[in-house]
């Protein structure tokens, strides 16, 4: 989750167009998983590919998309807005394995929900107000879509366990540049732009899902949940050392519920994990 705190500030540092940032980042991962997934003689993942293969394409698309609208999210708001707003993705979760997985929802989460969606509430506000106007809205509310679709791909993932993710993350940023190839320019890329994109697509990116993917086989999920509050804290800090970029004041109210709801909900979760029992239900 550290490494993945400078995404928006590579975002905002490769300084193109957010189709040409799409196009270079999905073909990049791409590469570099592919180049992974060679290394480590684990290409006969592949084959499991085959055998659910719709929801394969179903899950790198999700992938494809919301990764896709990161960018352009981080290009319309405030750095703040979009990661903060992002927090809420296991509140989404949540949500839809109980409705396609018919997983019960704790009282515990449903009240984080609650207290999620009032600081979500209160970013918009501020957004409304705040620099752009309209363009942080259309952020924020393309934060708030990526919060949906990463719920959805998520339970997805826990629907469909036995899918090797590598594979499908490889898979998704090939999907992603060619969602942007007929709206990008990626010859007029100026070398340093290109550059920068190429530590994001080609190290920064593939590091930290393959960190977060090792993770989850010796923590439990909502120690997971936790750790991701390191990328909501220090994505912003990121931006505002290097490119000076404010934090709106509503944004700082609206991030004390999302970051308290989900701290305290990650926090009942790995008691209640370590107990082997409900805190609350």
């Amino acid at each position: 989750m550290f490494v993945l705190s400078f995404d928006a500030l590579l975002v905002r540092l490769a300084d193109v167009a957010a189709w040409d940032i799409v196009f270079w980042r999905g073909w990049l991962v791409c590469l570099a998983l592919t180049i992974y997934l060679v290394a480590a003689r684990q290409l006969s993942q592949i084959r499991l590919l085959k055998q659910f293969w719709v929801a394969t394409l179903v899950i790198a698309a999700l992938y494809a998309l919301g990764s896709s609208l990161f960018v352009f999210s981080i290009k319309l708001t405030k750095v703040a807005n979009t990661v903060l707003i992002l927090s809420c993705t296991p509140f989404c979760a949540a949500l839809f394995s109980w409705f396609i997985l018919g997983e019960r929802i704790r009282l515990r989460t449903v009240i984080a929900t609650l207290a999620a969606t009032t600081g979500i509430v209160v970013v918009f506000a501020g957004a409304a107000g705040f620099g752009d106007g309209l363009h942080d809205v259309v952020g924020s509310f393309l934060a708030l879509l990526i919060a949906l679709i990463t719920g959805l791909t998520l339970t997805l993932l826990r629907k469909y366990a036995a899918l090797p993710l590598i594979p499908i993350l490889a898979l998704s940023g090939a999907v992603a540049g060619l969602l942007a190839l007929p709206f990008a320019d990626p010859l007029g890329t100026e070398a340093e732009s290109l550059g920068w994109l190429m530590v994001m697509g080609l190290v920064q990116i593939p590091i930290a899902w393959i960190c977060a993917l090792t993770a989850t086989r010796y923590i439990p999920a909502p120690e997971v949940s936790l750790f991701l509050l390191i990328e909501t804290v220090l994505g912003p800090v990121w931006v505002w050392l290097v490119l000076g970029e404010i934090i709106p004041p509503l944004t700082l109210f609206g991030g004390i519920f999302i970051l308290g709801a989900v701290c305290i909900h990650a926090w009942l979760g790995m008691r209640e994990t370590l107990q082997g029992q409900p805190t609350l239900s």
